[in-house]
C-alpha cells in the first residue's frame, strides 16, 4: 500500500514539472521570437510552429497573448534585477559594476529588435507600464547607488547632482529605440548603447575615475 502512494506521489509530481516545464518553453521561445522579431510581428501560430506544438497548448497555460507578453515582461525583469544585484555585490568600484553591467546589456541589445518598446507601447499597455514601472523606479534606483557609490570611492566628481544625472540615464536608455533616432543611424543598438555608457561614465569621472574608465576599456578591447 505505502509503495503504491508513493508511485502515486511520484507520478502526480512527474505531471506537474512536465508540465511547468513546458510553460517554460513556450515562455522561452516567445521571449526569443520577440527579441528577434518584435511583439507585433509574432504571432501565437509563430510560438506554436517553433516549439512543434499546437496553439490550443499554448491556451491551455496562457489565456491569450496579452498574458504570454506579460509572463516574458516579468521574467526578464526578474533576470535583469538579479544581474543588476549580481554586479552590485560582485563588482570591485562603481566603474567595475557598470562595465559588468554594459557587457549584459550589449549581449542584450545584440539580439533585440528596436521596435520592441514601441510595440509594447502602442499594443499591450499592461506590459508597457511593467516596464515604464521597471525603469523609473528599479533601474532608477540602481544607477542613483552607483552615482553615490562612485562620488564616495572618488571615482565620479563630488558636485555631481545624483538626482538630475540618474534621471538623465536612465532616460537616456530610451533613445536607441526611438524610431526617428535608429532609423537615421547605420550603426547597430548595441554599439549605440555602448556608446552611450562610456560617455555617461566620461561625463561623472573625477580625474582619478577617468584613469580607471581608461584602464577598464583598454582590459576590455583585450578580451575582444
Amino acid at each position: 500500500m505505502e509503495t503504491l502512494v508513493t508511485l502515486k506521489v511520484s507520478l502526480v509530481l512527474h505531471l506537474i514539472m512536465a508540465d511547468i516545464e513546458t510553460g517554460l518553453r513556450i515562455q522561452q521561445k516567445a521571449h526569443e521570437l520577440f527579441m528577434k522579431f518584435g511583439l507585433r510581428s509574432v504571432s501565437m501560430d509563430d510560438i506554436a510552429n517553433s516549439l512543434g506544438i499546437s496553439k490550443k497548448t499554448i491556451y491551455q497555460y496562457y489565456a491569450d497573448k496579452d498574458e504570454l507578453v506579460d509572463a516574458v515582461v516579468d521574467a526578464e525583469f526578474a533576470k535583469n534585477e538579479n544581474i543588476c544585484e549580481f554586479d552590485r555585490q560582485n563588482s570591485k568600484n562603481a566603474i567595475d559594476e557598470i562595465f559588468m553591467a554594459m557587457d549584459k546589456v550589449v549581449e542584450m541589445f545584440s539580439s533585440m529588435n528596436p521596435s520592441l518598446v514601441f510595440d509594447m507601447q502602442k499594443y499591450y499597455p499592461k506590459a508597457f507600464q511593467k516596464f515604464h514601472k521597471h525603469k523609473n523606479d528599479y533601474l532608477y534606483n540602481v544607477i542613483r547607488d552607483n552615482v553615490i557609490r562612485g562620488i564616495n570611492e572618488e571615482l565620479y566628481r563630488s558636485e555631481i547632482n545624483v538626482d538630475i544625472i540618474s534621471r538623465f540615464r536612465v532616460e537616456s536608455i530610451m533613445i536607441p529605440f526611438n524610431p526617428e533616432f535608429h532609423t537615421k543611424m547605420k550603426y547597430k543598438m548595441a554599439e549605440i548603447e555602448e556608446e552611450f555608457i562610456i560617455h555617461f561614465l566620461f561625463g561623472m569621472a573625477s580625474p582619478k575615475g577617468y584613469k580607471m574608465i581608461v584602464k577598464y576599456q583598454q582590459e576590455r578591447i583585450n578580451k575582444k
